[in-house]
């Protein structure tokens, strides 16, 4: 019963790992919330402080740098570009037409 309740609150997503698409999952609670990971197990892991500082203080040293990055990535690389609509929820239609 415990399994069924973790896999209810993690959602199957579309992600880029090297220049493919592979299905990954987003945490739907806990601290890493909303965060995109390899596997569900890793959004209940404890978080590593002095790793959690380091990244901290790179983002606020790199900070322009990184989001001009990640915007033209996410504009122009065709893998990124196909995840935005792999990733948008799909209509489905009940019956025949």
């Amino acid at each position: 019963m415990l399994v069924r309740e973790v896999l209810a609150e993690i959602q199957m997503v579309w992600a880029r790992q090297g220049g493919k698409q592979v299905r990954k999952y987003r945490c739907t609670s806990g601290h890493r919330k909303g965060r995109v990971m390899a596997s569900p197990a890793s959004c209940t892991r404890p978080i590593n402080v002095s790793k959690s500082l380091k990244l901290k203080k790179t983002k606020a040293a790199k900070h322009g740098k990184i989001s001009m990055t990640g915007v033209r990535t996410r504009r122009s690389v065709p893998t990124s570009v196909r995840l935005k609509s792999l990733n948008k929820p799909k209509s489905r239609r009940s019956g025949r037409i």
